[in-house]
């Protein structure tokens, strides 16, 4: 059982299907941290382990399918935003289910469809997502009664090496839109742009432009609303180092190292003091 436990398996079975998989992995991180929110600052130590289940499976049909659950113990960090999650109770907790044809693919994920015009919107319930022609399209649905922002939907398009997305969703007041287009010069540069028109408050319009070489990456981005970003990065052998600020000098560096074997270890700093330090695994 406890090769089971800590092991990636594959259980195989038919009954009335083409083939249904399980998988079963494990991870696990602990180490330090300092200054990060969570209500109020914290200083202090992480450790935490957890257990994925991941199911899918196929109809005699032709329609795939897939689910999650998962169980989580101890005491994690968001080391992307720098902020102390607290203590999870190791209750066991469900993720997408999802069915995939000709149809399309359709998801269900109550409360953990993020929004597909703006995180800082309510996430939806629901999704669907096909191809029409050259076109891809996304639909989200939060099923919730009397929700502002229930809906939103998104359509990509790529042609001659530009590639179109059009985001669009309810939000109070109205509907917000945005536009953003892509192009890639050659292999090591790309350059962007993109129009957000919110529901309420101004118009942006922001351009971008990032290049990659020899393992050095580097992206800037500037709006109209005087805001801009610069972010660094750097790849070698398992290493990788990322520095980013912005106008307001919100500056973050965090780096990344393989120690094999399924560990790594993680380390980042930031404009406000906050730190953290430490090593996960996977099993």
């Amino acid at each position: 059982m406890k090769k089971l436990l800590i092991a990636s398996t594959a259980l195989v079975a038919t009954a009335g299907m083409a083939s249904a998989d399980i998988t079963i992995s494990g991870h696990a991180a602990a180490g330090i941290h300092a200054g990060l929110d969570h209500g109020a600052s914290a200083d202090g130590t992480y450790s935490n382990a957890g257990i994925d289940f991941a199911m899918s499976g196929a109809t005699d049909n032709g329609i795939t399918f897939s689910a999650s659950i998962s169980a989580d113990a101890g005491v994690e960090i968001d080391q992307g935003d720098f902020n102390l999650d607290g203590k999870d109770l190791g209750h066991m907790g469900l993720g997408a289910v999802a069915m995939t044809g000709a149809f399309g693919t359709l998801t269900f994920d109550n409360g953990g469809i993020e929004n597909l015009y703006s995180d800082s919107l309510t996430n939806a319930d629901v999704s669907y997502a096909t191809t029409v022609g050259d076109v891809s399209l996304t639909v989200a649905h939060n099923a919730a009664d009397g929700a502002v922002d229930a809906n939103s939907v998104s359509a990509g398009y790529t042609a001659s090496g530009m590639a179109f997305t059009l985001t669009a969703g309810e939000a109070t007041g109205g509907t917000s839109a945005k536009l953003a287009v892509a192009y890639a010069l050659n292999d090591t540069v790309s350059i962007s742009a993109k129009t957000d028109n919110p529901a309420t408050g101004e118009t942006v319009q922001t351009i971008g432009a990032t290049t990659t070489l020899n393992g050095v990456s580097v992206s800037i981005e500037s709006a109209n609303n005087s805001t801009w970003d610069v972010d660094l990065g750097y790849t070698a052998g398992g290493f990788t180092f990322a520095y980013g600020t912005d106008e307001a000098d919100a500056w973050a560096a965090t780096a990344t190292t393989s120690l094999g074997g399924g560990a790594s270890f993680a380390a980042g700093i930031n404009y406000d003091d906050e730190m953290y330090a430490g090593v996960s695994f996977s099993f």
